[in-house]
C-alpha cells in the first residue's frame, strides 16, 4: 500500500466523456450499485451502453484507484442534477464511484483511498462541496448511501439541496 492510502493507480479509460463547461468546484461521491468492480468498470467505460456514463475515477473495495476520465474532461455520472446555483453538476464536479451495492458498509482501505483520493484532487481543484449523488439528486438517486462515513471526509452530512 501506498503511503498516502492507495493501493495503486490503473487506467482505464472510458470514452463517455466530453468538455467542462465550468471549473471543478465539487466532488461528487456514488456507489456502483454493482457487487464487482469488473462489473462497475464495464458500466462505466462502454461506449454502446444505452445509458452512456462514466465517473472521474473508481475505488474497489480493496482501495485500488482506477482513473477513467482525465479531471480536465466532464465525465457523465451527476445526470440531472443541482447544487449550489449548478444545474450542470457534471461540468462543475469530479465524480468518484465507490464499488459498493448500496446495502453494505464501506471497507476500511476503500475509505482510506477515498480520503488520499480526496486530499489530491482538493490540491489541483478549488473544491468547494463534498456532496452525494443523493445531494445533487434528491428522490432520484440514494447514493453514497447510509452507511457512507462522512465523517472520515472531514464533511458533516450536507442537507439536502432543494
Amino acid at each position: 500500500m501506498k503511503g498516502n492510502g492507495m493501493r495503486e493507480i490503473i487506467d482505464r479509460p472510458s470514452p463517455n466523456f466530453d468538455e467542462r463547461k465550468l471549473p471543478v468546484s465539487m466532488i461528487v461521491v456514488h456507489y456502483t450499485e454493482t457487487k464487482t468492480c469488473e462489473q462497475a468498470l464495464r458500466i462505466l467505460c462502454d461506449p454502446a451502453a444505452e445509458k452512456r456514463v462514466s465517473s472521474h475515477w473508481v475505488v474497489d473495495r480493496d482501495g485500488t484507484v482506477y482513473r477513467l476520465v482525465d479531471e480536465s474532461k466532464r465525465a457523465w455520472h451527476a445526470g440531472r442534477s443541482f447544487w449550489d446555483g449548478i444545474e450542470d453538476c457534471n461540468s462543475a464536479s469530479i465524480g468518484i464511484e465507490l464499488v459498493n451495492d448500496g446495502t453494505e458498509a464501506y471497507p476500511e482501505p476503500q475509505i482510506a483511498a477515498l480520503v488520499a483520493l480526496c486530499s489530491g484532487i482538493k490540491s489541483r481543484h478549488a473544491i468547494r462541496h463534498i456532496v452525494g449523488h443523493s445531494d445533487i439528486a434528491p428522490g432520484r438517486k440514494r447514493d453514497p448511501g447510509p452507511l457512507f462515513p462522512w465523517e472520515r471526509l472531514g464533511c458533516r452530512r450536507v442537507s439536502v439541496n432543494i
